[in-house]
């Protein structure tokens, strides 16, 4: 017990000469985290004023201190508790959060250090262990100034503090730790002396975040931090960087749910359903196969340990005369299992007992008779089996034609058209009619009458250049001179394909273009694999898509190409220099659907430009939706014109 109302209960954690303890305060009845080290200790003098400066903030995302003292050899200071499960057990356990789950996460981390700045203070070790998350996706920050000092480190810096926001974003997008401050997470992955950035270290990171945590000098010496030409968010203080995440969280109702959701079910105490028992059903004495015994006299005690006797009944006097025997004492009766008998006529207490004897054993098992597989033969030598009386001889003649003396043989015959118990009936000569056959008949005629009218009827429409009904037929479309010409002008070969993704950084996958030429369907160009849309509203890339060098200025009538799975969104662009940046302005053609999608220019309209040019621009706007995110994949690509 410390300063006489801190009970110590769970030792947590035990380094450098400090202990970290769970306690239960006995004044306001309520769990504290307390943090011990020496008196002695120089780190003693910097905590307590380190509990004092942090005890400033008031945030309901801080974990706030509640007490700082030293006495008897001890100096500690009582914090706040807090429930939930750390970033970097999260991280490890599930993996690395979704972009917009962790943008709100540090956006919201970043809101509370900005009113911790705002009053001066700063944390000066904000690593994914003291960043809490409980199980409604609320942000607990611990060890405000208290961890720094704890550490021996001096009182923190507010760009301290601001690289340790982006190392969080870091964290929670790749699952590795880049912050200045140190961390049981696996460090970032570095090259050249330099931290990747996350795009690198995980695909599908959206662009805006990855720009974000390039403008944090996590290490001095990025090297690659700003790219030219693009704009810079505003890292320079806490509320700012809360500000630029926000902005790309966009709504964010549903946010603190969807963080919940992300928590892995560590140490999560479930409930164990037993399966249902039936109640027992009530005794029935009367189906026991056990007699009933009634029951003994109950003995009565008596103080010099005898046993009264009972008044002898005037009935069984009469008949004997004898005395009872005497009552053995409770002591001296052995012991007997039984189940007591209630409900009787009397009022006296029956008891159903074990049999005194053991039952008798069950009959023992009779072979069944053996029978014979075959019948025996008779003794007397006959047949086994004798055909009936009435029974016809299925080799001789038929039993309906007349014997040599023109008498028909008597007995049964299944195929004989008499009755089964009138063998001897007449024959007759027709069948009797079957009622409604006759209705029948004439509706099938009917019917076969209809439709030979209706037979007809069509070939003589037909036959005068109308439709089946009469009408007059539709004008057969007619190719324009611009269609047919499109459609017989010949495939361009040569043709050299680039990926083209100006809006990133590592292409799209240069490595299956040569499968766009091939003439094979199940070769496959495609891009990467996105976690979200291309386009607005959501701020990512426009689109991605291919360049056709034709080797010089030709007439472009169609560009065809398939799209095995999905919808997609094609445009068409043609220029005559390589481009660099993505498209704008009015594509020469477009086209939306899957399967295989046809691009021509005439169609577009008489405003649309020729496309003339040597290189063409195929830019997807919308990709597939796949499992995992969005991704367009492309077989095969067939340029035509002149």
């Amino acid at each position: 017990m410390l300063a006489g109302r801190y009970r110590l209960i769970d030792l947590l954690s035990e380094s450098g000469g400090g202990r970290f303890w769970r306690a239960r305060d006995a004044v306001l009845e309520r769990f504290v985290a307390l943090h011990v080290i020496s008196d002695a200790d120089p780190r003693a003098a910097g905590l307590v004023e380190a509990a004092r400066t942090s005890a400033s903030v008031l945030d309901p995302r801080i974990l706030r201190v509640l007490d700082a003292e030293q006495e008897d050899g001890r100096c500690f200071v009582v914090n706040e508790w807090g429930t939930g499960i750390s970033l970097d057990i999260l991280v490890t356990n599930a993996g690395p959060l979704g972009p917009r789950r962790a943008a709100w996460l540090v956006s919201d981390v970043a809101a509370a250090i900005a009113r911790a700045h705002a009053a001066g203070v700063t944390h000066g070790r904000l690593n994914p262990e003291n960043i809490l998350i409980d199980r409604y996706g609320s942000i607990r920050i611990i060890g405000m100034c208290v961890d720094a000092a704890l550490h021996g480190l001096p009182p923190g810096d507010v760009d301290g503090d601001l690289q340790d926001l982006g190392g969080l974003l870091y964290c929670a997008l790749t699952g590795t730790w880049p912050g200045p401050s140190g961390s049981i997470v696996p460090a970032a992955p570095r090259e050249n002396d330099a931290f990747l950035s996350p795009r690198q270290v995980r695909a599908g990171v959206p662009k805006p975040l990855d720009l974000l945590w390039r403008e944090f000098d996590c290490t001095q010496d990025h090297g690659r931090r700003r790219l030219i030409g693009s704009d810079h968010p505003d890292v320079s203080t806490a509320q700012g960087i809360a500000a630029e995440l926000l902005s790309f969280v966009g709504d964010p109702t549903g946010m603190p749910g969807a963080l919940a959701q992300s928590i892995p079910p560590i140490n999560e105490l479930r409930p164990v359903w037993l399966p249902a028992v039936e109640d027992p059903l009530p005794h029935d004495s009367s189906r026991d196969d056990i007699p009933v015994v009634a029951a003994e006299p109950v003995p009565v005690w008596a103080d010099e340990r005898t046993l009264e006797r009972e008044e002898p009944d005037d009935a069984t006097d009469a008949t004997d005369g004898d005395e009872d025997p005497p009552i053995p004492l409770v002591s001296e009766l052995p012991t007997e299992a039984g189940i007591p008998l209630f409900g009787g006529d009397d009022e006296d207490v029956q008891w159903l007992r074990t049999r005194s004897t053991p039952p008798p054993p069950p009959p023992p098992f009779e072979d069944p008779p053996e029978r014979p597989l075959f019948a025996t033969d008779p003794a007397d030598g006959s047949a086994v089996r004798r055909p009936r009386p009435d029974a016809v001889s299925l080799t001789g003649p038929h039993p309906g034609d007349p014997g040599e003396d023109g008498v028909r043989p008597h007995g049964y015959w299944p195929w004989d058209t008499g009755g089964v118990n009138a063998p001897d009936a007449e024959d007759t000569s027709e069948d009797e009619a079957v009622p409604g056959r006759n209705w029948l008949r004439l509706a099938m005629a009917v019917g076969l009458a209809v439709l030979l009218l209706v037979a007809v009827a069509i070939a003589f429409n037909l036959g005068r250049g109308r439709t089946a009904l009469g009408g007059d037929p539709d004008p057969e479309p007619t190719e324009s001179a611009t269609s047919t010409k499109a459609a017989q002008a010949p495939v361009i070969s040569g043709i050299t394909p680039t990926d083209f993704d100006p809006l990133g950084e590592n292409g799209e996958n240069p490595d299956g273009l040569p499968n766009l030429f091939d003439g094979d369907n199940a070769t496959v160009w495609s891009t990467q694999t996105y976690d979200d849309q291309l386009g607005s509203p959501l701020g990512l890339k426009t689109g991605v898509g291919l360049v056709l060098d034709l080797g010089r200025k030709r007439d472009v009538r169609t560009v065809d190409l398939r799209i095995p799975n999905g919808t997609a969104k094609v445009q068409l662009f043609s220029f005559d220099t390589v481009p660099i940046a993505a498209p704008s302005g009015k594509p020469v053609a477009s086209a939306t659907g899957s399967g295989r999608l046809t691009l021509t220019p005439r169609d577009e309209g008489a405003t649309a430009a020729t496309p003339d040019g040597r290189y063409l621009v195929l830019w997807l706007t919308a990709l597939p939706e796949v499992p995992g995110g969005f991704r367009a994949e492309i077989s095969e690509v067939v340029v035509r014109g002149e």
